[in-house]
């Protein structure tokens, strides 16, 4: 039975929801987004070559049919701001590509061109303008060998200080191993870096 906002008001959390490659972060993240009423899918994934192509096309078919979708890999701000007013929920997936997407729209891939800890910023700056609850889904980096390349050590730092600046302010954090979550934040405050 749907919530009626006169009967059951809500209030709008932001949940991160980190995780390895097939974790499950998507699936959980999906599971805690149906109980949205209007819910607004925020893609960031672009289809570079088959596989991802294949990938994508398995997402969507998962997705309620009732949900929107919008696919935006770069500007999620201005996509998002324009419609964010029509629904109770925004699950955005994933932050993990929109970081990379960030770092190789420049000429000089890598490089300081683009303030990637300030455009993470100004999303949290979006989330708060609104009344939505926010669903945000990351991989965690940080735990794996470090990359072989600059542009791959500069992607992990990045993507660290995204998830820091978004797990700071989130009102819940969720670590997904195996299809499993652990709860690493509840309300609670983290250390902020913003």
């Amino acid at each position: 039975m749907p919530r009626s906002c006169e009967t059951d008001p809500v209030k709008k959390r932001l949940t991160l929801v980190l995780g390895g490659v097939r974790a499950g972060k998507s699936s959980y993240a999906q599971a805690l987004a149906e109980s949205g009423r209007q819910v607004l899918f925020v893609a960031t994934a672009e289809a570079g070559d088959r596989e991802m192509e294949a990938r994508i096309q398995a997402h969507r078919k998962g997705r309620p049919a009732d949900w929107d979708t919008l696919e935006e890999p770069v500007d999620l701000v201005s996509a998002v701001k324009s419609r964010m007013r029509h629904y109770d929920t925004v699950l955005l997936d994933c932050l993990t590509l929109w970081t990379s997407n960030l770092m190789l729209s420049t000429e000089s891939p890598g490089t300081a061109c683009i303030d990637i800890a300030s455009e993470a910023r100004t999303l949290l700056g979006l989330y708060r303008e609104g009344n939505a609850s926010w669903i945000v889904v990351s991989n965690e980096v940080g735990l794996g060998v470090v990359p072989a390349t600059r542009l791959g050590r500069v992607y992990a730092d990045e993507l660290g200080r995204v998830n820091q600046i978004i797990a700071a302010k989130a009102d819940d954090v969720y670590f997904m191993a195996a299809g499993l979550p652990l709860k690493l934040k509840t309300g609670g405050r983290g250390l902020d870096v913003s």
